[in-house]
């Protein structure tokens, strides 16, 4: 990790060099608010567990592969609104947001393998999906030195595949449910790790 930090720290400094330095990017980047995409995720596995309770296996499948295609866009509508502004024009690029933007898009790719599983068993989606979108939590919470990103991607992990065994005939309700339930809790950990940061400004 420190070497990786390093070199970042050195691709920092030649792409520009008046820009701060690393360490004070990661320390911009770690007094965000960081609530828009918890949001819409909340939002978009509620309604993938209400797909999953209602309709069929079919439309509960592709709830999910579009419902977790679109957070992205959602959470950057959320975040307009909420101030946190994903594409607000700054005085420098933080290094930080390539840096987690690779770490989304390394989940992204992963998802080529749920898609070959799903083929031969469409109840592995929840499965799959429900795991892989979660690990871009881990990168997250080493940027912003905080437990939360590896509680979520620990939790999501082992609730997900526990509940995927145990209640094989509810995978696609009773998985949502517990990653809306980990999403809450991440939220209110975030929401208060936001307000001790403002409190010690």
């Amino acid at each position: 990790m420190n070497n990786a930090l390093r070199h970042l720290d050195q691709v920092a400094t030649q792409q520009d060099a008046t820009s701060p330095s690393l360490e004070q990017q990661r320390r911009e980047f770690s007094q965000r608010r960081f609530m828009a995409m918890p949001i819409a995720g909340t939002i978009v596995w509620t309604i993938i567990g209400i797909v999953g309770a209602l309709m069929s296996d079919y439309y509960a499948v592709w709830s999910i592969w579009i419902g977790c295609g679109s957070i992205f866009y959602l959470g950057a509508g959320i975040a307009h609104f909420m101030g946190e502004g994903f594409f607000q024009k700054r005085q420098y690029k933080n290094v930080f947001d390539s840096l987690f933007m690779s770490a989304v898009s390394m989940a992204l790719l992963i998802f080529a393998i749920a898609m070959p599983f799903a083929a031969i068993d469409h109840t592995s989606v929840p499965l799959t999906v429900g795991i892989l979108a979660g690990i871009m939590w881990i990168p997250f919470s080493w940027i912003v030195q905080h437990w939360v990103g590896w509680f979520h991607a620990i939790a999501r992990t082992f609730s997900v595949l526990g509940l995927w065994y145990l209640l094989p005939d509810y995978r696609f309700v009773a998985i949502p449910a517990a990653i809306v339930f980990i999403y809450l809790i991440s939220l209110v950990v975030l929401a208060r790790r936001y307000r001790s940061i403002t409190v010690a400004k």
